[in-house]
């Protein structure tokens, strides 16, 4: 039972994840980026962006993704859409298949979903019990 809901699990997540990527996975368009380590002018802090180039214009999209560390001059791959490449995203598995908030919050509801399951399954009324032991299945005919 744990087998098929975990598998259950595993399909609807990874449907939500395979269609609800920005930029969209199945329109968008891959090229080759490198890593700059840049001061950023609202914070102050360093952080890691992704630079590209399309056509004759240079682009550069955020690369600071919880749990990865980038290094200056490192290459990567960056996906965008055609009408608006400066919203583009580093393409890697952490980071633009699984963030780390959708991490933490899958983990979370499959702990809580199989929680409530075992709470609601855990203690039957005796009512429910003799109904279960007193069930005899119907015959059914060989050929319908």
């Amino acid at each position: 039972m744990y087998k098929g809901i975990f598998l259950l699990y595993l399909v609807c997540f990874g449907c939500y994840v395979l269609f609800t990527r920005q930029p969209d996975y199945f329109d968008g368009d891959r090229v080759p980026a490198t890593i700059l380590i840049a001061k950023d002018s609202a914070t102050g802090k360093t952080i890691p962006q992704a630079e590209f180039s399309i056509g004759y214009r240079n682009f550069r999209v955020k690369a600071d993704y919880y749990l990865r560390s980038w290094k200056q001059g490192e290459k990567t791959e960056v996906i965008y859409e055609t009408e608006h490449p400066e919203r583009g995203a580093v393409y890697s598995f952490w980071g633009y298949w699984i963030g780390f908030g959708e991490f933490i919050a899958s983990i979370i509801f499959i702990v809580a979903s199989y929680q409530i399951a075992v709470s609601i399954t855990k203690n039957p009324t005796p009512e429910a019990l003799i109904e279960q032991l007193d069930y005899k299945e119907p015959n059914k005919p060989r050929y319908d």
